[in-house]
């Protein structure tokens, strides 16, 4: 009896550690700037507008754009608003990004919010970056071919920005990345990168290895059944 139970146990138990290798080795996309994307390209086709080519190297130089104004939130609007110097591009964004300089193209629009509290990119979409009629023109302008999109804390915390740029450059010639990939920095998340950058490893919330290690618990709690019976505890 003794020996049956300990095989069944370790039956069960090897079942449990295969199951929860696999569910860890299963690549989850939930980054905040690659769910801006979607919305901003749904939101396109919905108005007869072109779907945006979703370009990692943009993407990576509008994280550099957050990092520019270094947590100074009272830059990005109003009066005082400020934006970097164009040389800035080629000078500093793109070798912060492993970009190639010479694939740099020009910016045919830019959306850049910042405020002290973080949300979701659906209510960042709707009530940070397109806030009047002109926020919409930026949006479904013709000229757009290709969009990268980010989002930061600063130091870690708040404010917290989020930053859209787009471009009317050539897939795959336009904003190219050194190796096919570009550079990851933190803090922060850019849309099309190989990274992963869930909401829940936002600077604003420290909720990812809850969220991780809470899908591993009903593994643990079978096997503690397992053993229960196995051995009549």
């Amino acid at each position: 009896m003794a020996a049956s139970s300990t095989f069944f146990l370790f039956l069960v138990v090897s079942v449990l550690v295969v199951s929860a290798s696999a569910g860890t080795q299963i690549k989850v996309t939930n980054n905040p700037a690659d769910k801006l994307v979607d919305i901003i390209n749904s939101n396109r086709t919905a108005h007869k507008a072109s779907s945006l080519y979703s370009n990692q190297g943009l993407a990576c130089i509008a994280l550099q754009y957050i990092k520019a104004y270094e947590g100074d939130c009272d830059a990005v609007g109003g009066t005082d608003a400020k934006k970097p110097a164009d040389s800035a591009f080629a000078e500093t964004f793109a070798p912060n990004c492993g970009v190639q300089p010479a694939t740099l193209t020009p910016i045919t629009g830019r959306l850049i919010g910042c405020q002290s509290k973080y949300v979701h990119a659906d209510e960042a979409f709707s009530t940070i970056l397109i806030e009047n009629s002109k926020g919409l023109d930026i949006l479904y302008n013709k000229n757009h071919t290709e969009v990268g999109a980010a989002a930061s804390g600063s130091d870690g915390g708040a404010p917290y920005f989020w930053c859209v740029l787009f471009s009317g450059g050539k897939t795959n010639s336009s904003f190219v990345t050194e190796g096919g990939e570009a550079k990851i920095t933190r803090p922060g998340c850019f849309s099309g990168a190989n990274d992963d950058c869930s909401e829940s490893n936002h600077p604003a919330s420290g909720a990812d290895d809850w969220s991780r290690s809470s899908h591993l618990w009903p593994f643990f709690a079978t096997a503690l059944i397992a053993m229960w019976y196995a051995f009549g505890l």
